[in-house]
C-alpha cells in the first residue's frame, strides 16, 4: 500500500537548525555574508524583515555546492593553513576537504563564499541561518561523482554585494537545511517492481531529469518547489511513469497548475500527461502538493486527472 509521503532513504540530512556548540560560534559577525544574512532574515533580531526588503521567498532547490575564495588574502591564508598541516600527496580536493574539516580552520570556513549552482550555472550564495557551517562542510566531497547533488531549503534574501563573492551577483539564500545525496543511490533506493527492474531504473532516471530540469528549475517558484519535492519525496511518481512506459505510453508533459482547493493555503496540482504510442489516446494523472511554506508536503496521492 502506498503512502502519501514516501521518504527516500538515500538522502542524508544535515540539519542547519541545530545549535552549534558555544565554542564554535563567533561572538560577532566575522564576514560581510553574516551581516547581509541578518538583514534579510525574518526571524533575526526583532523578528521582522527590514521595510525595504521584498516579501520573503522560499527556496527548495537541487544543485551542487562548492566553496570559493572571495578574496586573494583568504586564499593565501588557506594555503598557509595547508602548509602547516605538513607535506601531503593527496589530491587538491582531498586537501581542501581536510582543511574544511579541521576545527582549527573554522575561521577560514566562515570567510569562504559557498555557491550553489543549478545545471552548471551559479544561482545562489548560501549562508546558514544560525551560523552553523557544518552542513556546508559535509556537502563538500573529497571524491566527487558527476551525479552528486544537494537539496537546499531556505529563504531567498537580497542580491549579494560584489565584495561578498569576488564580484558574483546572485541572490543570497539563508538556508535551514541541506540534504546531500547522489542521483544513482536515490533512484536505486526506490521500491522496484518484481519484474522489469532494469527498465524501472532507466525510467526513474528519465523522470528525475524531467522533474528537476523542468523550466531551468531554480527552486524559487511554486512549480519549481513542488517538482523538486516530488523528485526526492514521492516515489509513486517513478512507479507511475514506469507503468505507463510498460503500457506503451510516452510521458508527454508535466504541468503544475493552481489547485481549485487553494483558498487560505497555496496548493498546486502536478499533472502528468501520457500519450499512447499506438492510438495517441491521452491519459492524465495528478497529485496535489502544498507549497504555502518553505517545506512542501503532499496533500493527495496520485490519481487520475480529468480536465474540467
Amino acid at each position: 500500500m502506498e503512502t502519501q509521503t514516501s521518504e527516500v532513504p538515500a538522502v542524508t540530512q544535515s540539519n542547519a537548525s541545530q545549535s552549534a556548540p558555544p565554542a564554535e560560534r563567533p561572538s560577532a559577525p566575522v564576514t560581510p555574508q553574516a551581516t547581509i544574512a541578518a538583514a534579510g532574515c525574518p526571524t533575526c533580531a526583532s523578528g521582522q524583515a527590514a521595510p525595504q526588503m521584498a516579501p520573503r521567498s522560499c527556496i527548495y532547490v537541487i544543485g551542487h555546492i562548492e566553496p570559493r575564495f572571495p578574496q586573494l588574502s583568504i586564499e593565501k591564508e588557506a594555503r598557509q593553513a595547508t602548509a602547516r598541516a605538513g607535506v601531503s600527496k593527496d589530491t587538491d580536493r582531498e586537501v581542501m576537504a581536510k582543511l574544511l574539516r579541521d576545527p582549527a580552520n573554522k575561521y577560514i570556513v566562515r570567510r569562504l563564499c559557498w555557491v550553489l549552482s543549478v545545471q552548471g550555472v551559479d544561482t545562489y550564495i548560501l549562508v546558514p541561518r544560525d551560523g552553523d557551517y557544518q552542513p556546508l562542510i559535509d556537502a563538500y566531497r573529497a571524491e566527487p561523482k558527476p551525479d552528486d547533488l544537494e537539496l537546499v531549503i531556505g529563504i531567498r534574501g537580497p542580491i549579494a554585494n560584489p565584495e561578498i563573492c569576488n564580484g558574483l551577483l546572485v541572490p543570497i539564500v539563508i538556508f535551514d537545511q541541506i540534504y546531500a545525496f547522489d542521483r544513482d543511490t536515490l533512484l536505486k533506493s526506490i521500491p522496484k517492481p518484481k519484474e522489469g527492474e532494469q527498465k524501472f531504473v532507466k525510467a526513474s532516471a528519465e523522470v528525475f531529469e524531467r522533474l528537476t530540469a523542468q523550466m531551468d528549475n531554480a527552486g524559487a517558484t511554486d512549480a519549481d518547489r513542488a517538482l523538486n519535492y516530488l523528485s526526492v519525496r514521492y516515489d509513486r511518481v517513478y512507479s507511475l511513469v514506469a507503468e505507463q512506459f510498460n503500457n506503451n505510453a510516452s510521458l508527454t508533459s508535466i504541468d503544475v497548475l493552481p489547485s481549485p482547493l487553494s483558498s487560505t493555503r497555496k496548493i498546486v496540482d502536478v499533472v502528468f500527461s501520457f500519450t499512447d504510442r499506438s492510438t495517441d489516446v491521452l491519459s492524465k494523472f495528478f497529485t496535489r502538493v502544498d507549497v504555502t511554506e518553505c517545506f512542501p508536503f503532499l496533500v493527495t496521492k496520485m490519481s487520475p486527472y480529468y480536465d474540467r
